[in-house]
C-alpha cells in the first residue's frame, strides 16, 4: 500500500496506529461488527498490507456492537500477549463501557469527539480518563472544517447533496451562525499568535489537562500549512475566556 512504501521510505520509523470493528460489504456499504473472527481477521490483514509484525496501537472504532464487545476485547487483550500489538485503544466508548473492557485488559488510549462546538466529553469522560492515567487523543478538533475559518455559507450551499455535512445541524441554521460567528473569534484570537482559526480550534482542545494530542485530518498537503503549528500555540488565559464567554 502506500502508507506502507511510505513508511519503508521514511528516514525514521512512525508509530502505527489502526482500527478494527468497522467493515464494508460487497455493495460498499459499511457496518460495524466486533465479531471475534473479524477481529482475528483484520489484524493479519493489517499487518501483511503494512508489512510489520507488531502494531503500536490497535483500536475498536465503535463500540455499538455491544453483544460482542466483550468477545472483541478478550481478542484483543490475547493479541497484546502474542505481541502482535503494544497497546490497546477504544474509540468513542462510554465510561461505562470503557469500565466494562478493563476489566479484560487495560486501556491505553481513548479516542473521542472533542471540540468547541462538541464538548461533551468533558462532563464525565475527560475526567475519567485522567483519573485512571488514559491517553486521550480527540478527534475532530476542528468540528469537521466549521472551525477552520475557512468555512462559509456559499461553500456549505455548494456542497454535493451527498455530503453529511449539509444536513448536519451545526451547519445548517440557527446553530450556522453562532458557529460561523466563533469561526470569526478564533482568527482575530489567532492573530495574536501568527495562528489560523482552526490552528486556535486545536490549541484549546490541547488545553484540557486530560488530552495527550489532537488528530486532525485533510484532504490534501496545501491544508497542512493551516494547522502545522497548533502544537506550538500557548493561549493565554484572556483568550481562553474570550472564547468561554462565546459559548455561553
Amino acid at each position: 500500500t502506500i502508507t506502507a512504501r511510505a513508511m519503508r521510505e521514511s528516514s525514521y520509523m512512525p508509530y502505527f496506529f489502526t482500527k478494527c470493528g468497522f467493515r464494508w460489504n460487497e455493495k460498499g456499504e459499511s457496518y460495524i461488527s466486533l465479531a471475534t473472527s473479524f477481529i482475528e481477521e483484520e489484524i493479519e490483514n493489517s499487518l501483511r498490507r503494512m508489512k510489520l509484525d507488531t502494531i503500536d496501537l490497535y483500536q475498536i472504532h465503535w463500540p455499538t456492537d455491544e453483544k460482542n464487545l466483550e468477545g472483541a476485547w478478550t481478542v484483543m487483550a490475547r493479541l497484546l500477549k502474542e505481541g502482535k500489538v503494544r497497546a490497546l485503544g477504544v474509540s468513542n466508548f462510554s465510561v461505562k463501557q470503557m469500565e466494562l473492557v478493563s476489566q479484560i485488559a487495560p486501556i491505553t488510549t481513548l479516542q473521542p469527539p472533542y471540540s468547541l462546538i462538541f464538548p461533551d466529553v468533558e462532563k464525565e469522560i475527560l475526567p475519567w480518563c485522567r483519573e485512571k492515567g488514559i491517553g486521550v487523543i480527540n478527534y475532530s478538533p476542528m468540528a469537521s472544517g466549521l472551525l477552520s475559518g475557512k468555512m462559509t455559507r456559499e461553500r456549505i450551499a455548494s456542497m454535493d447533496d451527498t455530503d453529511w455535512r449539509k444536513k448536519s445541524p451545526n451547519f445548517t441554521e440557527p446553530k450556522l451562525s453562532r458557529n460561523l460567528a466563533l469561526a470569526d473569534l478564533l482568527t482575530e484570537i489567532g492573530g495574536s499568535h501568527n495562528a489560523t482559526a482552526g490552528e486556535v480550534a486545536i490549541a484549546w482542545t490541547l488545553c484540557n489537562p486530560a488530552v495527550t494530542g489532537a488528530i486532525v485530518g485533510m484532504r490534501n498537503p496545501e491544508q497542512v500549512n493551516g494547522i502545522i503549528h497548533a502544537g506550538t500555540i500557548r493561549l493565554t488565559q484572556e483568550d481562553l475566556n474570550r472564547i468561554a464567554d462565546a459559548l455561553k
